[in-house]
C-alpha cells in the first residue's frame, strides 16, 4: 500500500506547488495582493489534511508561524476568506486542472507512468453528519422513522485510481443512494483526458453490456466486470461482452480491484468519513478537495522540480526527506 506523509508542513508545501502549477498568483489585476491563490489553495489542502473547519484553520495558521513562513504567507487570512476561496478555486474545471497537476508531478517523480496499465473504479459513500454510529443504531432500533430520516441521502463519490500507485485519476462527486453505473462515463472520460488507460476493473455495480461497448469500442479501454446484475439463473448472461466475462474473468487481472477499496479506505481513515459541508455543492467541492489532498499526501519525494513553477521545489522545501 502506498504510504502517505504525516507532516503538515510537507502537505502545505506540496499543496502550494500544485497551486502554482494551476492558478495565477492573483485572480484580478486590482486584487489587494495580500495573499496569492496558490497560498489559499495550500491552506485548503492543509484544512482537509488536519480535518479542520475554516475558523480552526485560521487559528492554527495564526499560532504556527513556521507554517505560514513555509509558503511566504505574511498575513493570515480571515476564516471567511478561506470559505470564499473554496467556492472560487474548487470549480469543476479547476478540480480537473488540479488533479492533472498532481499527476504531472507524479510522472516527474517516477511514481506514475505515461500510460496506466490497470485502473480500478468504485463508488463510496460518506456521512453528512457527525452523529455516532451507536446513537444511530439505538434510535433505529426504537422506531423506523429515525432510520429513514438518518439515511435518506448521503454524499457519494465515484473514484477511479491507478492500482500501482493509488493515485486518484478522476473523481465524480454526487449524492446517494443510487446505482454506481450512473457516473461511469463521466469518470472514465475525465480520467482519459489526463491519463491513457489500458485496462479497467470494476465491481458488479457497473455491470452492463453498454458499459463494455462504450469503454472497449469507443475509448479503447479493456474492461473487466463480473456479470452479476439480475436475478440468479443458470443461463448464460445476455450480451457478447457479459458472456465473455462469465467465462474468462477469472483469467484476467480482476483480482486487483481491491486496490480501489484501499484508496477509499485511505480517504476515510486519513481525512474522516464525515463531511463538514452541509449544502450539496459544498459537499461536492469538499469531496474533490479530499481526492486532491490524498494525491498530495502520496507525493512527498525530495528534489521535485517542475518547469512551470516559479521556484524549484527543492529550494522551497530543503528539509523534505521523502518520508
Amino acid at each position: 500500500m502506498s504510504t502517505t506523509t504525516k507532516s503538515p508542513r510537507r502537505v502545505l508545501l506540496f499543496g502550494h506547488l500544485i497551486g502554482q502549477l494551476t492558478f495565477r498568483d492573483y485572480a484580478h489585476k486590482f486584487s489587494p495582493k495580500k495573499f496569492t491563490q496558490p497560498q489559499l489553495f495550500a491552506c485548503l489542502v492543509l484544512k482537509e489534511f488536519l480535518q479542520l473547519d475554516y475558523r480552526k484553520l485560521a487559528a492554527l495558521l495564526g499560532d504556527c508561524q513556521e507554517l505560514t513562513a513555509a509558503i511566504d504567507l505574511e498575513i493570515v487570512p480571515h476564516f471567511t476568506t478561506f470559505q470564499k476561496a473554496a467556492d472560487r478555486l474548487l470549480l469543476v474545471a479547476d478540480v480537473r486542472k488540479l488533479l492533472e497537476a498532481t499527476l504531472d508531478v507524479a510522472q516527474v517523480q517516477g511514481r506514475l507512468k505515461t500510460r496506466c496499465a490497470l485502473a480500478a473504479l468504485d463508488g463510496t459513500g460518506f456521512e453528512a453528519h457527525h452523529v455516532s454510529h451507536y446513537f444511530v443504531k439505538r434510535r433505529a432500533s426504537c422506531s423506523k422513522f429515525w432510520q429513514k430520516t438518518t439515511y435518506a441521502t448521503f454524499p457519494k463519490a465515484g473514484v477511479l485510481c491507478d492500482t500501482a500507485s493509488h493515485l486518484i485519476l478522476a473523481v465524480a462527486p454526487g449524492r446517494g443512494p443510487g446505482p454506481d453505473i450512473k457516473h461511469f462515463r463521466r469518470v472514465l472520460d475525465d480520467a482519459l483526458t489526463r491519463q491513457p488507460i489500458d485496462a479497467l476493473v470494476a465491481d458488479a455495480g457497473y455491470d452492463a453490456e453498454h458499459v463494455h461497448e462504450y469503454a472497449r469500442e469507443e475509448c479503447g479501454v479493456n474492461t473487466f466486470i463480473p456479470p452479476l446484475i439480475g436475478r440468479p439463473t443458470a443461463k448464460r448472461p445476455s450480451g457478447f461482452w457479459r458472456r465473455r466475462m462469465a467465462s474468462r474473468l477469472h483469467l484476467s487481472r480482476y483480482s486487483q480491484r481491491w486496490q480501489v477499496e484501499t484508496v477509499n479506505s485511505m480517504l476515510k481513515r486519513l481525512m474522516g468519513s464525515a463531511l463538514r459541508a452541509r449544502r450539496y455543492h459544498s459537499q461536492c467541492r469538499e469531496l474533490s478537495l479530499r481526492a486532491i489532498t490524498l494525491n498530495v499526501m502520496i507525493l512527498r519525494r525530495t528534489g521535485v522540480f517542475y518547469g512551470a513553477s516559479q521556484f524549484p521545489y527543492e529550494s522551497r522545501s530543503p528539509c523534505v526527506d521523502g518520508k
